[in-house]
């Protein structure tokens, strides 16, 4: 956010200076909701919450140098305040404002949705603008109704691409983000399972997800994944330009305006992909070049295509895009994280998250990386908000795990019992426990040297703490740990 004046600020959010304030007054740069991160001159935001309220800590957030607060109510601290009804829709309404002058001046936002792959094709597709100028992206997961805006409420006056990841938990709340940061270029990477149990089913999660297109102007770009049928239909669901990106063959049959597919793809044994990436259309003439990939996983092949259609669409050379595509790392923590202990062992921390698809797609991957003489263990827990069919989907995860020949499934959670169930017939070792703490215990005793660990579950049971105890055991023992992206190269 460019400094602004408390009156601006008022303006913009739909609100009242409060009582005594001066009007003048400017705030900003820097817009923030936890009264830790501010910094001289930024907009403090009090949030509501199940357990604390933002408004306790406005005192706070003036004392470490806020210039102003955006509160529901006065508080009695010598800090300019504008009052609002609603502090969540008032943030909202300023990343609008942010967003809607920037635009004017030429940045281009990007909104990205699917039910798996977000965050990770919102980082890669960070690393391909931000080679034609400054970009904002958010950090992790911010994309729902505070991280999208906070997000957006980050662009300032040099920023030319804002990066909008677009979750969704019902009807509506895509729709909602496009209004707050409306899209100039958006894609939809998949419809999948992820929050069925909310949305009622697969064919509600396709009419939420292509919200997004929807909203696109008609100079803008669909970017749609050629390969999953539900994607690729949306493309008669918007007035913008088609740009469609496939894994397996030129998508020359949708008709699209621009086409960007992969070949001659193949992976090193540390399951980082390489492939040849081709464009056509959009008035270019038909080009490829070269990426190989630093992040880890074949599913960051449909990924990485993404982010080059993204790229594309946006204004970009192929060889530019292909560029950075072979130089982007993983940004955002807990995602097909892997680190080798000096001992040996390896631990793939996929524990941000899951979901059906995204858990196959981890399972493939640590089977793959099995090492000579070493184990296969998957230590798994509850992909959340699957609705009535979450017994059947934990069960048919365990099988899968048991057809790609994982050696040792170990299980916590409310449906643990239902993954050890489908991974059993295999007659390989298969455990549930009943805490992170037990499970961990276990683990410590059984991996060698060479295995590999997957750890993997939704959000909700904070399974990174497996990978954390099992990284944090090695330095004990008197060694140190050397991260993926560190000194040690996978």
């Amino acid at each position: 956010m460019e400094p602004m004046t408390v009156g601006a600020l008022a303006e913009a959010v739909g609100g009242q200076v409060a009582p005594g304030v001066d009007p003048t007054r400017r705030v900003g740069p820097g817009v923030v909701i936890d009264s830790r991160a501010v910094h001289p001159g930024a907009l403090f935001v009090a949030l509501p919450g199940e357990r604390v309220d933002g408004h306790d800590f406005v005192a706070t957030a003036a004392e470490a140098g806020a210039a102003a607060a955006l509160v529901t109510r006065p508080v009695a601290v010598d800090v300019p305040q504008v009052v609002v009804p609603d502090t969540v829709a008032a943030l909202a309404a300023l990343a609008t404002d942010v967003v809607g002058r920037a635009t004017a001046s030429g940045l281009v936002v990007v909104g990205i949705t699917g039910s798996s792959g977000k965050t990770s094709t919102k980082d890669l597709v960070a690393a391909v603008l931000e080679a034609a100028g400054p970009t904002v992206a958010p950090p992790g997961s911010f994309n729902n109704e505070i991280g999208a805006p906070l997000t957006a409420c980050r662009v300032d006056a040099a920023t030319r691409y804002l990066v909008a990841e677009m979750g969704a938990r019902g009807l509506g709340h895509i729709a909602w983000l496009c209004r707050v940061t409306p899209p100039a270029v958006g894609a939809v990477l998949n419809v999948g399972h992820a929050h069925l149990g909310e949305f009622g089913s697969i064919e509600q999660i396709a009419l939420a997800k292509g919200e997004l297109v929807e909203a696109l102007p008609p100079t803008g770009w669909a970017v749609l994944n050629a390969d999953d049928p539900r994607v690729i239909a949306m493309a008669l669901r918007t007035s913008a330009r088609v740009a469609a990106f496939s894994t397996r063959h030129d998508p020359a049959e949708t008709g699209a305006d621009l086409r960007v597919w992969a070949s001659d793809v193949a992976a090193d044994d540390l399951q980082r992909h390489r492939f040849t990436l081709h464009a056509a259309g959009a008035g270019r003439e038909p080009a490829s070049a070269p990426v190989a990939l630093r992040v880890l996983g074949e599913h960051q092949v449909s990924n990485a295509v993404a982010a080059a259609a993204v790229g594309l669409a946006a204004g970009l050379g192929l060889d530019a895009v292909a560029d950075a595509l072979s130089h982007a790392t993983a940004r955002s923590r807990w995602r097909m994280e892997l680190a080798e202990r000096p001992d040996g062992l390896a631990i793939l921390n996929d524990a941000y998250n899951a979901n059906p698809d995204s858990m196959s797609a981890a399972l493939v991957a640590v089977a793959r990386l099995r090492r000579p003489g070493g184990r296969v263990v998957a230590a798994l827990g509850d992909m959340l908000e699957l609705g009535p069919d979450a017994a059947a989907a934990h069960r048919e995860a365990g099988a899968l795990a048991a057809t790609l020949e994982v050696d040792e499934l170990v299980a916590v959670g409310e449906f643990g019992p239902d993954l050890v169930a489908g991974f059993a017939p295999s007659g390989r070792p298969a455990r549930y426990f009943g805490s992170v703490e037990e499970l961990v215990a276990h683990l410590r005793g059984a991996l060698g040297a060479s295995d590999v660990v997957l750890v993997k579950a939704s959000r909700g049971l904070a399974l990174e703490r497996v990978a954390d105890a099992l990284v944090a055991d090695a330095p004990a023992r008197g060694a140190l740990v050397e991260r993926a992206e560190g000194a040690r190269q996978w």
